[in-house]
């Protein structure tokens, strides 16, 4: 039996009062009300329905039923005061007293001090608003509202700055909009960003609403934007847009996006023939605009027409793709500038840090390039472990502290009230609330406390939190609660039947489901390795699998051997590169051959151009989450630089395939 090794064993081992009873002889009575089956429990699930379904009679009958002591007693009378309509200030006032720090009293001061807000009562918002943690949008729009209300006017910079976004905002920021349009705080150009904003955000209705804040005769037309998005050539070959006039030729230049998104060759002639009529600034931005998306298909004039928007023209998003451009050829000199004229927080990051000292390092600068790589080294991701290699052994930082906490640290955090809601709640059977739960319980957690209560979350086979929990740690570290590798003989079992690395395969299952096994994706990836139905349906096919049904994607077992068999395939079928697979695995094998160059590539660089930000992201992080298996697993030492390798060049264009497309990513673009 494992239950008591560091990755336990599959909930379906055993009967589910067998399960409870062995935690709580593991964890001890600390656990009592959570893991053992408490009075009230039904009801409380019950409770729960009755306030999914907003029935508050039927709540209020199964409310009668649980013990005033229950460990999730605040949930039900929580449940209870936002159910109910008829609920006086003073009595949500007073929940808030007696659940001081509480999730609960985060979420019910929200929805309190919204309807504050909606009632414009502002003494009462602006006293109850400084209690609250992390107040969203809304909540920041009622609140300059209220100080403005009131004379106070010292968040003005702030309060503009909610402006200057291309998404969709509350409605109450519309009135603060309006207040600081009429104040001339917004001018005519500040509307103007912000519609470009909405417009490269893909966020039509926002700009047309924006658009309202001008004058008429400035406003450009509905009718022409609609059209520029539906059918862009048609708008610019029937000669309708004027463009002396400044609205005409904003919807140019959505006309050239909208066209650069498909074609850069008909994108470039369209810009050619109205250059002339736009300003310099206009131009260069409509070049700008065309690099990025033809730097996004690894077109090489991108980099051709980055020179000729100039960095001036160039917001950060664009500036990102004029590095990965860089990268793709191979000019240091242009990365480097690329990275230098990003804003000070994007250039911050590893990920341009990294590259920056790659930059440095091509050019003989190697001290400001060794400086940096290893500022890198101290952190444990990919880009650290990239520095790290670049370094070398001798000039590496110091190796982590790699601590186990014991079983007194993990029955003091278990008495805590919020992880002992958070583990009834998921004990129960409610994952949302028990994770959102878990997740306000930790957030102040000392290194200690958060690797106990990510030891408690392995103990319970609560597999995310665990790993989630761990990975918040930022100087006493638990890599085997950071990389937990349950399921390990059914993983090892289809790494050895497919040849294929089973640290690899772990990497990947961590990054699909954090080895949640009802994990379920919004397009219907189900598993811990996420299998796509038809993928799996083509698979069974593959397997001789008669009578298969998508369902036993739910069985551990079957889905990491369908998962492991699927990873060989798309290996085998691009050249045997892990990286290629990896992206396969995420986004398609044909957009995984598609982003190949017709030169070998460093991986590394073949990564950080892959368009879609998730799947470079998935990427990065299933490549780095491998070297940490590999290390737990005892395999002998390879560099991150050699498991990622080289990407063979495409030899030929991308031929249909029929293989079935595994991804569950949709094309954005990054930004």
């Amino acid at each position: 039996m494992r239950l008591g090794t560091r990755d336990g064993v599959h909930r379906a081992c055993y009967p589910r009062t067998m399960l409870r009873i062995i935690v709580f002889l593991l964890l001890g009575a600390f656990i009592v009300t959570t893991a053992w089956a408490a009075p009230g429990d039904a009801a409380v699930k019950q409770a729960q329905q009755a306030y999914a379904a907003r029935k508050l009679a039927d709540l209020e009958r199964a409310a009668r039923k649980i013990p005033s002591d229950h460990v999730l007693a605040p949930y039900v009378e929580y449940w209870r005061l936002t159910l109910d309509s008829r609920t006086e200030d003073a009595r949500i006032a007073d929940f808030l007293a007696r659940y001081p720090g509480s999730r609960l009293a985060e979420v019910l001061r929200t929805d309190w001090l919204k309807s504050l807000g909606a009632r414009e009562a502002w003494p009462a918002f602006l006293a109850e608003y400084p209690r609250l943690v992390k107040p969203d949008a809304a909540l920041q729009c009622y609140a300059y509202r209220g100080e403005w209300a009131q004379g106070n006017r010292s968040h003005e910079r702030e309060a503009v700055s909610l402006w200057f976004t291309g998404r969709d905002m509350p409605s109450a920021c519309s009135p603060l909009f309006t207040q600081l349009i009429e104040a001339g705080l917004i001018g005519e150009e500040d509307i103007w960003r912000r519609f470009r904003l909405a417009l490269e955000a893909g966020n039509l209705n926002v700009a047309k609403v924006v658009a309202n804040a001008l004058a008429e005769a400035q406003r450009p037309s509905g009718s022409l934007l609609d059209q520029a998005t539906r059918d862009p050539a048609r708008l610019l070959n029937a000669g309708t847009l004027d463009l002396a006039r400044r609205s005409d030729r904003e919807i140019a230049l959505y006309v050239l996006d909208q066209l650069a998104r498909r074609d850069s060759a008909q994108a470039e002639q369209a810009l050619r023939k109205w250059a002339s009529q736009f300003n310099p600034m206009e131009l260069r931005t409509a070049w700008a605009r065309l690099a990025t998306w033809a730097a996004r298909r690894h077109e090489l004039l991108a980099l051709d027409w980055f020179q000729q928007a100039g960095s001036v023209a160039v917001n950060d998003a664009q500036r990102e793709w004029w590095a990965r451009a860089a990268l793709r050829v191979g000019d240091w000199k242009v990365v480097q500038q690329a990275i230098d004229s990003m804003g000070e927080a994007l250039r911050a990051q590893p990920v341009w840090r990294y590259w920056r000292a790659r930059a440095l390092q091509a050019s003989g600068q190697h001290v400001a390039a060794n400086a940096i790589f290893l500022a890198l080294s101290h952190d444990h991701d990919y880009y650290s472990q990239l520095a790290q290699e670049e370094l070398g052994p001798v000039m590496q930082a110091a190796p982590a502290v790699n601590i186990k906490t014991g079983g007194n640290d993990v029955a003091e955090i278990a008495r805590q009230p919020g992880i002992a809601r958070a583990v009834a709640l998921y004990e129960l059977g409610l994952r949302a609330d028990a994770t959102q739960e878990w997740n306000w319980a930790v957030r102040g957690f000392s290194d200690t406390q958060l690797l106990a209560a990510a030891e408690l979350a392995r103990r319970m086979e609560w597999y995310d939190s665990a790993i989630n929990t761990a990975e918040r740690t930022r100087e006493l570290h638990d890599f085997e609660l950071r990389f937990l590798a349950p399921y390990r003989e059914q993983a090892h079992q289809a790494a050895r039947e497919n040849d294929i690395d089973e640290a690899w395969v772990y990497g990947l299952m961590r990054q699909e489901s954090r080895f949640v096994n009802v994990a379920r994706s919004s397009v219907g990836a189900a598993g811990l390795m996420q299998i796509m139905p038809a993928t799996a349906r083509w698979i069974a096919k593959r397997l001789g699998i008669r009578r298969f049904q998508v369902d036993e994607m739910r069985d551990p077992a079957r889905n990491i051997q369908f998962g492991a068999y699927y990873l060989k395939h798309v290996l085998s079928t691009l050249d045997g590169s892990p990286v290629l697979a990896t992206t396969a695995y995420n986004a398609g094998p044909g957009r995984a051959q598609r982003w190949r160059s017709a030169q070998p590539m460093e991986a590394a660089i073949y990564i950080e151009s892959i368009p879609f930000a998730e799947t470079r992201d998935y990427v990065k992080k299933v490549m780095s989450n491998a070297m940490y298996y590999a290390v737990r697993f005892g395999q002998p030492s390879v560099l991150l630089k050699e498991r990622l390798g080289l990407v063979p060049p495409r030899e030929t264009p991308v031929a249909p395939t029929t293989d079935p497309d595994s991804s569950s990513e949709v094309e954005q673009p990054d930004g």
